[in-house]
């Protein structure tokens, strides 16, 4: 019986041992597969947006077509008609919930003049982003 108890002990270290051994060796993968599609139109894909920096050019360069936006603002163009974070001016961001609707921050849920999108206008009330709703 003590024979049979060391012959499990050995076995069972050198079971341990070997799997210790094999834990290490990193076995490569299959290789990552690239799309076709992505493939084909590398070109296209791969050139990159125009840069309109207007800090070091004039700012005429914002009214190229293609540009972002009209205004030059902390050296990029900018759109302060649509743009959230350049609302009417350069750096007026609007407030959590709000969005730019021709140069003004509105509340697209509460606003009469700008209900559920920019120029919706409402005849009496706007609740919910729906003009007159649950009268």
């Amino acid at each position: 019986m003590a024979k049979l108890i060391i012959l499990l002990v050995a076995l069972l270290l050198a079971a341990i041992t070997v799997s210790k051994t094999y834990a290490t060796i990193i076995v490569p993968g299959p290789k990552a597969r690239r799309s076709r599609f992505l493939l084909a139109n590398r070109a296209v894909y791969s050139t990159p947006l125009p840069e309109y920096d207007c800090s070091k050019k004039t700012a005429a360069v914002c009214l190229a077509p293609g540009s972002p936006g009209p205004t030059c603002c902390d050296g990029q163009c900018v759109d302060t008609v649509a743009s959230a974070d350049h609302c009417g001016g350069c750096n007026k961001v609007c407030k959590h919930g709000r969005i730019c609707c021709g140069g003004r921050c509105v509340d697209l849920l509460s606003d009469k003049d700008n209900c559920g999108k920019c120029f919706n206008q409402c005849n009496s009330k706007c609740t919910y982003g729906f003009c007159d709703y649950a009268q």
